[in-house]
């Protein structure tokens, strides 16, 4: 049996793969497309797809499929095989740059916004090689974007790849401001906390809501809910551990970074968490995780349910955005410091996130409606449909400080002090944390908690990604013509905090009394439901961002 190390992405042609098939001058050209975005010659991509078909027959490939992820929320392959005739009637197996780089799938049956018509059919599959191909099901899977005939973006990869680009250019730009001359690019990393319900399949295909509807819609309650919440946290039952240790080699195998599992709080609710890496591979990750739950879950004779309500009574099932900005070197430019209120670049970023999540409350609102969502939104550990941000209370007070121009005076770190001697003594963190709130900044990252279960994390991504490089592009304009940098500098802190304080609060989000402030006395949206906020995305401002 082989160990995780050895098994851990068996089935992905990653970067230790290319270094061992190709050489050194195309390894070479091909990093540069990867990390630099550099144009991939015609020459490199045929030595490529030459290695790869070979590294992929050798694991028992037979197709090849660009795999992309059009407007349906879920993925979508069109396999072929990697045949081709011979001379003596007999078959080869080829697999050109050609192939590697372009598919032609047809677009007209896939939603489009009415972009494009019926009879407009031709669409494109363009392989994107910042994320690493894989093997699936005796299929060599290749992460593509999916485009019109007409350059129209039909899926939820390019526009992701897009904000992401975006956001790297004007990041860049204020790290130059900093004197940062050594980065080469900013990226978001995101990790996605994914709760789903397993329940058994028998009992499942008893309940006819449950298998049309992917939700519960009439029954009594049960004798016993979560009211001792006994089960989040306990120990996980045998069957549950075995679906557990199979999905994990699973997901270990396509290169995913499965870290954590436990029961969630409801019965039959649990979680999977796992490590952070760029918001693009999180994104495909992720699509690979939802996918492989319910496959895993069939061979254990289980149910997989992403649904974000599929029980009344009981807490739903979200997905935690875990989201931050890292540049090329591995620097956190969430990271405040010993001393955040002396950080300035921490707090010019810091502010361009206020900015961004206070002009654009009601894309994010947008990016995470969905009918399954609405019942879940506001009670049993999700953040309400109003947007704010959470800070607590350190941060807060340093931007007060800054905002009416006063002296701050650091909290003292204190001690944990347990009261056992031989339990260790740690530093107790500046701040708490919110479970109610949407938008929540936990240390170095900001964990958006509204997303749902069964949703994809590109859009609420994209529109994150966006909205702050547009903060970012407001700040380098302005700063890189300043003739005083420090001066200018704390005038747009300040500035920042002035007119975007109404969406920082660090309360109890489900107190009606804070509905009610938030929508009369702070002016905030509050999109109760999808119909609501769908309309808003039109709003001359989204457009023009979008």
């Amino acid at each position: 049996m082989k160990t995780i190390t050895e098994s851990f992405g068996s089935m992905v042609f990653d970067e230790r793969v290319m270094k061992a098939t190709l050489s050194a001058s195309v390894y070479s050209s091909l990093e540069k497309t990867i990390h630099e975005g550099a144009r991939l010659d015609a020459t490199v991509a045929d030595a490529v797809a030459s290695a790869m078909k070979d590294w992929a027959v050798l694991r028992g490939a037979t197709h090849y499929t660009h795999w992309f992820q059009p407007l349906t929320g879920i993925t979508a392959e069109k396999h072929d095989s990697f045949i081709t005739p011979s001379p003596d009637g007999g078959v080869i197996m080829e697999f050109s740059g050609k192939e590697l780089i372009k598919g032609e799938p047809d677009a007209s049956s896939f939603p489009s916004g009415g972009l494009r018509a019926t009879f407009e059919a031709r669409g494109y599959t363009a392989w994107d090689p910042t994320s690493y191909a894989f093997i699936k099901d005796n299929t060599l899977c290749i992460p593509t974007a999916f485009c019109s005939y007409g350059g129209e973006a039909l899926d939820k990869k390019t526009p992701l790849l897009r904000s992401m680009e975006a956001l790297n250019r004007q990041a860049l730009r204020i790290l130059r401001l900093f004197g940062n001359s050594t980065a080469k690019y900013v990226h978001t990393s995101v990790g996605p906390e994914q709760e789903y319900f397993l329940i058994d399949k028998e009992m499942y295909l008893k309940r006819k809501d449950l298998v049309y509807t992917g939700r519960t819609l009439f029954g009594a309650k049960p004798p016993k809910g979560q009211e001792m919440d006994d089960h989040y946290f306990g120990v996980i039952k045998p069957r549950v551990a075995a679906f557990m240790e199979d999905l994990n080699q699973e997901l270990w195998k396509l290169g995913v970074l499965a870290k954590t599992e436990h029961n969630e709080v409801a019965p039959a609710q649990h979680e999977l968490a796992p490590i952070y890496t760029t918001t693009n591979v999180a994104t495909d990750h992720n699509q690979l995780t939802m996918e492989l739950l319910q496959k895993t879950a069939s061979r254990h004779h289980l149910v997989c349910l992403l649904h974000e309500k599929p029980f009344a009574g009981v807490n739903g099932s979200g997905k935690h955005n875990n989201w931050s900005m890292t540049t090329d070197d591995g620097s956190n430019l969430f990271t405040p410091g010993a001393t955040p209120y002396e950080n300035a670049q921490f707090l010019l970023f810091l502010c361009a996130v206020i900015k961004a999540v206070d002009d654009y409350q009601d894309l994010l609102r947008i990016s995470v409606a969905t009918a399954g969502n609405d019942h879940r939104l506001g009670a049993n550990e999700a953040p309400p449909a109003v947007m704010s941000i959470f800070l607590g209370n350190e941060l807060t007070s340093i931007l007060e400080a800054i905002e009416t121009d006063t002296p701050y005076f650091a909290e003292k770190r204190s001690k944990m002090k347990l009261g056992v001697d031989v339990l260790p003594k740690f530093t107790k963190d500046t701040t708490d944390r919110n479970r109610t709130s949407p938008f929540a900044f936990t240390g170095n990252k900001f964990e958006f908690r509204a997303l749902g279960s069964s949703d994809s994390i590109a859009c609420v991504n994209i529109m994150l990604n966006t909205a702050v490089a547009e903060s970012l592009k407001i700040y380098a304009d302005r700063l890189e013509h300043a003739k005083d940098f420090p001066s200018a500098l704390h005038a747009m802190i300040r500035k920042t905090i002035k007119d975007h304080k109404r969406i920082i609060f660090n309360g109890n989000g489900y107190d009606d009394t804070w509905i009610r402030e938030a929508v009369k006395e702070r002016g905030l949206l509050n999109y109760r439901t999808t119909p609501d906020c769908l309309p808003h995305l039109l709003d001359q401002k989204n457009v023009e961002l979008l």
